[in-house]
């Protein structure tokens, strides 16, 4: 399975690579304007083209200097109550334009009627949600490699898996008589959390155990001390967008042709939700 690599250069986490022909800034640690040069350079070096950064708002004003547009933003994300600021600079006029927009702003018109709904149903008997730990790493990379033909992170390795858990991921899945049919992971950083990573087996994609999964993590991470949550959700997924706007969810933009992800590149929306007053 390919994925693009994660690196550390200089004080700041970027991804960058082939397969989503992107350089991301993931985050941002020391000189911005440091970090625009090093995204430049990649791009330069490899043909990519997009840049694409989440930063802090303070530390925006270089971005858009150096040519960055904002394309979401999520309200009292880091610890001194900054906004997160997604920002995209690109470097082709083909990738900054989203072939299927009628089509992303009709799913987005859809989930957003669904605002606040909850979850549809219970969690059926004989299923049961749990935090998984380093044993559930094989399992968890096979049911994700079935799941998805490529993805923007490494999750087909339990390596992997094993790693973030040691660090800031927070795992959790569904078990149906001994067997994982669903997971997804809550990734914390200061005061925010992404909910991301979600994957159901086939066979089981209508039961809408992808809600009760949100949920759980939800309810981890806010004991946590996480304020606000957020994700990026395929923008031409009915299910995934109806999934966040019924859980409570809000808008916060669209990232045009940001992501391939199961063989190929697409935009993705920007979904975010206050868990500081949240006791649901």
């Amino acid at each position: 399975m390919t994925t693009d690599r994660i690196e550390t250069i200089g004080s700041s986490r970027l991804q960058h690579g082939p397969l989503s022909c992107r350089v991301y800034l993931m985050h941002l640690s020391g000189n911005p304007e440091a970090a625009v040069d090093t995204m430049e350079r990649l791009a330069s070096a490899n043909g990519y083209d997009k840049l694409f950064a989440k930063v802090p708002g303070q530390k925006l004003s270089v971005f858009l200097d150096r040519g960055f547009v904002v394309e979401a933003r999520i309200p009292n994300f880091y610890a001194d109550g900054d906004e997160a600021v997604f920002a995209a600079r690109f470097l082709s006029e083909k990738r900054s334009r989203a072939a299927d927009r009628k089509r992303i702003q009709g799913v987005l018109e859809a989930a957003q009627q669904k605002a606040g709904e909850g979850l549809r149903r219970p969690l059926p008997a004989g299923y049961r949600v749990l935090r998984l730990r380093e044993a559930e790493a094989e399992a968890m990379a096979a049911l994700y490699a079935r799941v998805f033909e490529t993805y923007p992170f490494p999750v087909f390795d339990p390596a992997y898996i094993r790693r973030t858990m040691a660090g800031s991921f927070r795992y959790f899945g569904v078990i149906r008589k001994g067997t994982l049919t669903a997971v997804a992971s809550a990734e914390m950083e200061g005061l925010g959390a992404e909910m991301t990573d979600f994957a159901t087996e086939g066979a089981f994609r209508s039961v809408g155990l992808a809600g009760h999964l949100l949920s759980a993590l939800e309810e981890d991470v806010r004991k946590r001390g996480i304020r606000t949550a957020f994700t990026i959700a395929r923008s031409r997924s009915f299910g995934i967008n109806v999934l966040f706007s019924r859980a409570g969810y809000r808008f916060a933009g669209t990232l045009v042709n940001n992501t391939n992800i199961s063989g190929r590149i697409e935009s993705m929306n920007i979904w975010y939700k206050s868990l500081a007053n949240d006791r649901g």
